[in-house]
């Protein structure tokens, strides 16, 4: 192993969200340098149907807070950067081309999503290589309505992830990870038996457990529910059936009101002929 691939696997393995910021600008060279590792994330087909929306304006982002959840990071952190799934800007170059448009299905739209992912961890990796810090915000997704509307998208654009970016005011510890095999699966899926099934999640009912009570608002609403271990925890108070079933609604709805409900609609006709490779 060279001492550059042992520096990369170093800092892959590192990563931990940060929260709380310093008020220090973002230097532009950075960022710019930060997207453009973006750019460089595997995209399918290579039509890079993702855009990236770097927010820096104060008043935006006091309208972004109340979306996010009320996350400190929307308003501590310099920067947020939203990605979303964009078909808008294709459709139209489609439509100047005089080239037929079949991209207004489900298919398309998580096919644009995943890019978009995926030249979020691009952007996030390089930032901290650079010794900035990010935190995932899954509010993105779950109030993409919201976020759309602030951040003026039109047809054919959602919001699929995003996470604050800036100097780190903390240094919080990497937070624990299931074994890597009980992840990793070799050839075909296997089933783990209940007893492998606890042992992949013993050193998580520990310091999970032990994360969230340190947590004073998170801890009396676990004691107010009356649950007594993780998973409880998790289904029960964090990640509720009713929450997920609110926000479900809230994603279906705008993805219908973005234009990505034409197979819903039977608008679209399925297509025999595959438009995947990752370029």
């Amino acid at each position: 192993m060279t001492d550059a691939t042992s520096t990369v696997l170093d800092h892959l393995c590192s990563h931990r969200s940060v929260r709380s910021y310093r008020s220090d600008p973002v230097d532009e060279g950075v960022l710019r340098d930060c997207l453009a590792a973006g750019l460089r994330a595997s995209s399918s087909g290579n039509m890079q149907t993702y855009s990236v929306i770097v927010t820096s304006d104060r008043a935006l982002r006091e309208r972004l807070f109340e979306p996010h959840m009320r996350q400190s990071m929307v308003l501590d952190a310099p920067l947020l950067l939203t990605f979303c799934a964009d078909l808008h800007r294709m459709r139209r170059w489609l439509a100047r081309s005089d080239a037929p448009d079949g991209f207004d299905d489900l298919m398309t739209f998580m096919v644009a999503a995943i890019d978009a992912v995926l030249a979020s961890q691009n952007v996030a990796l390089a930032a901290e290589a650079h010794g900035l810090g990010v935190c995932y915000m899954g509010s993105t997704l779950a109030n993409c309505d919201m976020v759309g509307e602030v951040l003026e998208l039109p047809p054919s654009v959602v919001p699929v992830v995003g996470f604050s970016l800036g100097h780190p005011a903390e240094d919080p510890a990497p937070r624990d990870r299931l074994p890597l095999d009980g992840i990793v699966h070799r050839e075909t899926y296997r089933v783990p038996s209940d007893e492998r099934l606890d042992e992949i999640y013993a050193e998580r009912e520990v310091r999970g457990w032990e994360r969230y009570m340190a947590v004073p608002d998170l801890r009396a609403r676990v004691e107010a529910a009356g649950v007594t271990n993780l998973a409880q925890l998790y289904s029960a108070v964090k990640y509720t059936r009713a929450s997920h079933h609110a926000f479900s609604g809230r994603v279906r709805a705008y993805l219908a009101r973005q234009g990505f409900a034409g197979d819903l609609e039977g608008a679209a006709e399925p297509r025999a002929a595959s438009r995947r490779g990752d370029a």
